[in-house]
């Protein structure tokens, strides 16, 4: 069986020392990075590379032209981080990264270049760490879920009254316009337009699990750019909308509840959580952890 690795955030080590190379406290895509020194020529900076897998964005101290050849190593030991393999797309060095749970995963020196392949020591363990128990519904293994876990106050009357969509559930996504199904391969999957750019936006299904990719570079804190469905073309920016957290931009989808159909709102700037329901359903429908009650 093939793994879907997608929306998998990866926990990475040094090869040479062993320390874990991730940063909690910065994240890109929504999920800790990986940190690395850096050096171009004789430039030297710190990366934060995505650990979701097969994701290209990364936040750098020091500028990273298109095409240029990297040098990365671990911030504990010092030591430059190496392969003996070369990229079967441009024949650049790869650089290979060893897994927390076993295994590695190897990345092109060479900036924009897209080559990535991970191999697993053990696949069956590997694939158990991937996921939650099936309890929890496959998951990715990307949040510790603690605002789940966390001690709830007791609902009052009012709010016994709404249905409550707890953290975790799986989001039936759907197009405000054509109604079909957002979901496709385990993500929601968005057209992206930046400028003359084109990709796809994939975010988790599951309420209040955050992890995100792009099939194109965005830098964090950025706006994402204009998003579209799959499959009618037509734009869910909403006019005039604007994130109640950030001030930016916002999109609207459709979700399922279990009383029927309601507008689904998320923020279209690079790494912001807020989402939330329009006005009309926050009266008989709440979110878990939502920032709006």
């Amino acid at each position: 069986m093939e793994a879907n690795l997608d929306l998998i955030s990866l926990r990475i080590k040094c090869p040479v020392c062993g320390h874990s190379l991730m940063d909690d406290k910065q994240l890109v895509d929504n999920c800790p990075s990986i940190k690395l020194g850096i050096a171009i020529g004789e430039n030297e900076g710190v990366i934060h590379l995505s650990s979701v897998y097969e994701s290209y964005n990364f936040i750098s101290t020091i500028k990273t032209p298109e095409g240029e050849l990297i040098k990365l190593s671990c911030k504990h030991c010092h030591t430059e981080i190496k392969s003996s393999s070369n990229c079967i797309e441009c024949k650049s060095d790869m650089i290979s990264l060893d897994l927390e749970l076993g295994g590695s995963v190897s990345i092109c020196s060479k900036i924009g270049c897209k080559s990535h392949f991970i191999k697993l020591v053990d696949f069956s363990f590997a694939l158990k760490k991937f996921y939650i128990d099936e309890d929890h519904m496959g998951r990715p293994f990307v949040e510790d879920m603690k605002s789940a876990l966390a001690e709830k106050k007791p609902l009052n009357e009012e709010e016994e009254q709404v249905e409550i969509m707890k953290t975790g559930t799986f989001l039936q996504t759907y197009c405000p316009h054509c109604k079909k199904s957002l979901t496709e391969k385990g993500s929601i999957q968005l057209h992206i337009h930046r400028g003359k750019e084109r990709g796809l936006l994939l975010l988790s299904p599951y309420l209040n699990v955050f992890t995100s990719k792009t099939t194109i570079r965005i830098p964090e804190d950025e706006f994402i750019g204009d998003l579209y469905c799959i499959h009618c073309h037509k734009p869910l920016l909403v006019e005039g909308g604007k994130c109640e957290e950030c001030g930016s931009e916002i999109a609207k989808l459709v979700v399922s509840a279990s009383k029927r159909l309601v507008d689904f709102h998320i923020c279209a700037k690079k790494g912001c959580r807020w989402h939330g329901l329009s006005k009309e359903d926050l009266n008989d429908i709440r979110l878990e952890d939502s920032l709006e009650w």
